[in-house]
């Protein structure tokens, strides 16, 4: 008999926990609770291990996985391609504890190829061994693209392409894509689209699809890497472009393909020719993939020969060029065919798919736990294409070579197992393969005899609503495997599965809990070993019940709304009630509120139509009920203006105003707002007075002195504002002294015998009656005198003279009118006007920090010497150049304040070994004082700039001459120049470095004994006591050997050169006697008016020096090498460093390309164009001197 583990379960509310959970429970009964049961012994199992086919990243340590549990802890070794993996000789290798884990160090040294191979991990205790999957170890590689160079592809509209990526093999595989130099994705489309191989194909091609950067990209997912194959340049062409001349002497070969610009039906470009084969394993995604070309773009269908593409697992990608099928199976053999069609005909192409099958699990072997003299079986049963070959071991030994079992018996695929014994104990592996892989399972015989175990808790208290099926644990272990019953009360007698379900884990379950269905039930258990029990008690609820639902509603927009949800639940349990708007939280608005039952929401919006549910729920139960709120269109408007104004209980200083309100327009008025206007002194102008809720007609209103009143009434509903009411009779206030005095009071001198005394005046309506004046007062603040006044209206403004300079006044004005004064005003404190400081700064001294850097230190004036305001210091600073020795002159003034009462600053941006003069003033409102006795300092000094230019004259054979001019900031002393100088050969590789030491005094150097025809790369700078200074570079080439430049081809001596000369010459003479001719007879021929308007650029004058035409060259015998271009004889260059880079040797000088590509401009960094100098022209050279000069 096998034993079965029952598992404990934990959940308490069991009405929540479906069947479905139990029976998952039941499945995994073989296990044994290690965690539950102590002193129980079982064999090793593979809990974790690496994937079979595990590749790793070659620049983080190398973590192979195995982790295996049993009882006791299985202890864990390794073998390494099929022999013991020792792993205490490697000091890089370690095993984590309590773990077979391995982690490789291998990022501080190491490397990660060492450690490829083959691993299999074996956890083993006293019970027997169980082994992991062979895990290959190989290192992630993502090789560079190699290096090719790539021509021009010239092909004509209309035609096919295919741009080849062929990346490189990387593992695993990249992922490929093509982008633009800009990074940007290229766009594809049913005429241009990327293959599954990666090339990228041109149905046909059009004008817009020239460009040259096309470029293949290969991400390395595994090492995060991206590798870029070398840009393809794309020229298209239309017939239309091409002149005649072209056309005649221009073979097909070349141009990609010879073609013209012709409709023509569908070839494909891939897979080649009728038919094709592929090869697919199980459960893998088969691609198919078809690409034609042809003029219109054709377009691609797939169909199945005898039989359907499978619906559910069909997709098509790629513009419908390829076919994915999903999850393919043996059944998905067979025979496809693509078919691309335009209007001009189709192609079909048809594919064989075989599918293919690793081996796959039929039946997996399960664990056996078994009490000693019982029977058991272990089935390995799996499937493939081929079929596998199916294979046993036994604690990691071929069961061929494992110790004799007499309890075993071995039957292909089933191991039988009778009157077993503990003995019998063993970890067994089933190896099912074929030659497209390998299962390999762990499953343990594991003989045990223990008596009955209950391993739910005791007194469990289970709470289930009425009429919901109730789930009562009973989890329990033992073997042989107890048998299981279940009673009721203390005296219950057995229950019967008429009523109930019993699970084979132990539950018992009650379809249909009632009320009577409460109470104590005990789970009795029992082997030949023994008996265990175990009590649980059950308690039955009311259901939560909704017993008021929320109604359906229509409510204006700007309306209210209360939905009403009363619920009725169980006595014992606490209910909440929650409130959704369209299944989400209720938003968070001051609009929305719940009270008790009801949620309510004012001012309805448009975003508040929705549906509104209430949920009510328990720790046992939940229920709930739903409304819909529509929010129509308003049919409200403004409401009319109120009107019947009328003033009651007219007082000095209040009046009482009462109005009808005007009719609402549907909307309740929520507001009155109340305007007055003061036609005394701002007639014409209506000012708030204040609002009153929309529920009163009358109002008290607070009135000032002296105003003339007349007041209006508006109403406000959630539409709007009404229009004014009719204007209100006007009421006159008594006058009174002013409440208020000026603000803005103000004491500030404008000059340093006077003070200006400033206020902001009243206005009209704060004046309280006739004859508004204001009273000025002032006196000293630290003086003994009394306040002096006087009288002033109609200003804002006066001023105080004959004062002290600079002296502290109190200052305070009073409003004044016919009937009083206003209350006592603040006083202020102001100050007579500032005078120029008297004393400059003294004890003036200056640290010099570093040689653009000087601190600079003085004692502060006087306090009574500022005669104002102080704002601070100012330093005024120059640097003094020799004219003579005997003369300074001094230029360019620099200032720096200082704010505050300072008595220090740094003066930055000095520049190095420099001679300084400055002194310092003391700054306050007025301005600058007397300035302090000039100081004189000087700089140390420092680095120099870069020479102002590098010159490289009179190349020769095996020599070249340097000329320069000192640096234009030497910042000191120059002691030498310094001159280092490398090679660099075709492929731009620099050579070893040469370095020279020149004396500050010379500006020319020759250097000897060079290599001839190469290209040398300079490095030149300057040198100060204090370091050495910004360099520049620049790059001169030694001229070509005399014998080298004679085996070049002299174009004048070519027999088709003269024959053309010849001819142009003879067409010249034709032109001149035709020309004599018709002017003799008395005709105009305007050739001479035609030739000086549009000279002819095809034919020019022959040039002096070399006798051949100035812009002639031929592309075909006289192509100038790539491999450099030719150096002026004298140039200079600006500090920049020149870059070693093709492209940037072509930027900022008149360089170009011919139609061959090759390169005729100047060799250098950005240049300032400069007369021609010697031999050298304005001219383009001649195909023989371009020659000579790419060497």
């Amino acid at each position: 008999m096998r034993l079965k583990i029952m598992p404990l379960k934990k959940s308490f509310s069991v009405h929540r926990v479906p069947l479905i959970l139990f029976l998952c429970q039941l499945m995994s009964a073989l296990e044994v609770p290690l965690d539950q049961l102590e002193n129980l012994v079982q064999p090793p199992t593979i809990t974790r291990q690496s994937p079979k086919d595990y590749i790793i990243d070659p620049r983080e340590n190398i973590e192979i996985q195995c982790e295996a549990k049993g009882k006791p802890p299985p202890s864990f070794s390794w073998t390494r391609n099929g022999t013991h993996f020792d792993i205490d000789k490697d000091p890089l290798v370690k095993m984590l504890p309590n773990s077979g884990t391995l982690v490789i160090s291998i990022t501080i040294e190491g490397k990660a190829e060492t450690y490829e191979g083959v691993y299999q991990c074996t956890a083993r205790n006293e019970r027997g061994a169980a082994i992991s999957n062979n895990i290959i170890i190989r290192p992630s590689r993502s090789p560079l693209w190699t290096k090719e160079k790539l021509e021009q592809i010239t092909i004509l509209k209309g035609q096919s392409l295919v741009l080849p990526c062929r990346p490189p093999l990387g593992l695993p595989p990249p992922i490929i894509f093509w982008m633009d130099n800009s990074f940007q994705r290229l766009p594809q489309s049913e005429r241009v689209s990327q293959g599954l191989n990666g090339d990228l194909y041109f149905s046909n091609v059009l004008p817009e699809d020239t460009r040259e950067d096309y470029v293949c990209y290969a991400r390395f997912n595994h090492t995060q890497t991206i590798q870029q194959k070398q840009p393809i340049s794309v020229k298209v062409h239309s017939m239309d472009e091409l002149n005649d001349t072209i056309t005649a002497n221009l073979s097909d070969s070349e141009f990609y393909g010879a073609k013209s610009y012709i409709e023509r039906p569908p070839k494909l470009l891939s897979p080649e020719g009728r038919t094709s084969h592929k090869e697919e394993l199980r459960e893998n995604v088969l691609s198919l993939e078809c690409i034609a070309e042809g003029l219109p773009t054709p377009s691609i269908t797939w169909t199945k020969e005898d039989g359907e593409l499978p619906i559910n697992r069909t997709s098509y990608t790629n513009f419908r060029k390829t076919l994915n099928i999903n999850l393919v199976s043996e059944a998905d053999s067979g025979k496809y065919k693509c078919t691309a069609r335009n209007p001009l005909g189709f192609v079909e192409h048809t594919i064989s798919v075989t599918v293919k099958a690793a081996p796959y699990w039929i039946t997996a072997p399960k664990n056996l736990v078994l009490s000693p003299g019982e029977d058991g079986t272990l089935i390995c049963r799996a499937n493939g294409n081929p079929k596998p070959k199916i294979s046993w071991l036994t604690n990691g030994v071929p069961i061929e070579m494992a110790p004799d079992d007499p309890s075993r018996k071995i039957d292909g695929d089933t191991i039988l197992f009778s009157d077993v014994q503990e003995s019998s104990s063993a970890v067994y592996q089933c190896n099912a393969s074929n030659e497209y892989g390998y299962l390999l399972a762990n499953a343990f015989v594991n003989v045990l005899a223990e008596p009955p175990r209950i391993l739910t808790d005791a007194n469990l208290h289970y709470q289930v609503i009425t009429d919901r099926p109730a789930m009562l644990d009973c989890a329990f272990f033992g073997s042989p495997i107890p048998t299981f019953k279940w009673f009721k009360g203390t005296k219950g007698s057995v229950l019967q599965e008429n009523t109930y379900i019993f699970h084979d884990n132990g539950t018992l379950e009650i379809p249909v809990a009632q009320k009577d269905s409460a109470g104590t039930y005990t789970c009795v258990v029992r082997n030949k070993l023994g008996m265990a029990k175990n009590d649980v008690h059950l308690e039955i609820k009311d259901p939560t019940r909704i017993i008021k639902h929320p109604e359906y509603k229509v409510v204006q927009r700007g309306g209210k709304v209360s939905f009403e949800c009363k619920v009725k639940h169980d006595p014992t349990l606490i209910a909440t009630l929650t409130w959704l708007k369209d299944n989400g939280e209720l938003p968070n608005d001051g609009r929305f509120s719940i009270d008790n039952d009801h949620l309510v929401i004012m001012n309805i919006s448009d975003e508040d139509d929705a549906t509104y549910t209430c949920v009510a729920n328990t720790s046992l139960d939940i229920v709930s009920a739903s409304a819909v709120l529509r929010v129509v269109a308003p049919v409200y408007d403004r409401p009319n203006p109120p009107f019947d104004l009328e003033l009651t209980s007219l007082l000095e200083r209040s009046v009482q105003l009462s109005w009808i309100p005007g009719d609402e327009n549907n909307s309740p008025i929520t507001d009155f707002i109340i305007e007055y206007e003061d036609s005394l002194h701002e007639p014409g102008i209506w000012h708030h007075h204040s609002d009153v809720p929309g529920t009163q007609t009358t109002a008290e209103l607070k009135l000032s002195p002296y105003v003339k009143y007349s007041f209006r009434v508006i109403a406000v509903n959630s539409i709007g504002r009404s229009l004014p009411s009719e204007v209100s009779e006007y009421y006159m206030t008594k006058a009174a002294e002013p409440e208020e005095n000026p603000t803005a009071v103000e004491g500030i001198g404008s000059e340093p015998d006077n003070l200006v005394i400033t206020w902001q005046p009243l206005k009209g309506f704060d004046s309280n009656g006739p004859g508004l004046q204001y009273k000025v007062s002032w006196r000293q603040k630290d003086g003994d005198d009394e306040w002096t006044s006087v009288v002033v209206a109609n200003v804002s403004k006066y001023i105080v003279s004959g004062t002290p300079t600079f002296v502290p006044y109190l200052v305070k004005v009073q409003a004044l009118n016919d009937v009083g004064f206003a209350p006592e005003p603040v006083i202020i404190i102001g100050h007579s006007g500032e005078d120029l400081p008297m004393v400059a700064p003294s004890n003036v001294h200056v640290n010099v920090v570093n040689s653009t850097l000087a601190e600079v230190h003085w004692e502060p004036v006087p306090p009574k010497s500022i005669r104002g305001h102080l704002k601070g210091y100012r330093i005024y600073y120059w640097k003094v150049k020799n004219s003579s020795k005997r003369n300074k002159r001094h230029v360019e003034k620099k200032i720096l304040t200082f704010n505050g009462n300072k008595t220090h600053g740094m003066l930055p941006g000095l520049e190095p070994f420099s001679h300084y003069m400055l002194n310092v003033r003391v700054v306050n409102g007025k301005g600058e004082g007397p300035a302090s006795v000039d100081r004189v300092f000087n700089t140390p000094e420092g680095v120099p700039s870069a020479p102002l230019f590098l010159k490289i004259v009179n190349p020769t054979l095996d020599s070249l001459t340097l000329e320069w001019d000192p640096p234009s900031h030497p910042n000191g002393i120059l002691t030498a120049y310094t001159l280092k100088f490398q090679p660099i050969n075709s492929t731009h590789e620099l050579g070893p470095l040469v370095d020279i030491k020149i004396p500050a005094n010379m500006t020319s150097l020759i250097l000897r004994n060079l290599s001839y025809n190469t290209r040398y790369k300079f490095y030149f700078y300057a040198q100060t006591s204090a370091g050495s200074g910004s360099q520049i570079t620049e790059e001169a080439v030694t001229t070509v050997d005399e014998a080298m430049a004679s085996r070049q081809v002299d174009i004048a001596t070519q027999g088709w050169f003269i024959g053309l000369m010849c001819a142009v010459a003879l067409l010249i003479l034709i032109l001149l006697i035709v020309c004599f001719i018709r002017r003799n007879k008395g005709g105009k021929y305007p050739v001479k008016e035609k030739e000086d308007a549009h000279a002819d650029p095809e034919i020019q004058p022959m040039k002096e020096d070399d006798g051949t035409f100035g812009e002639y060259s031929d592309a075909e015998d006289h192509k100038p090498s790539k491999k450099g271009s030719r150096t002026p004889s004298d140039r200079t260059v600006k500090k920049e460093d020149s870059d070693d880079s093709l492209v940037d040797y072509g930027e900022g000088v008149n360089g170009q390309f011919n139609e061959d590509g090759s390169f005729i401009g100047q060799y250098s960094g950005k240049k300032e164009k400069e007369p021609a100098e010697g031999n050298e022209s304005s001219e383009a050279p001649s195909p023989v001197n371009a020659m000579n000069s790419f060497v």
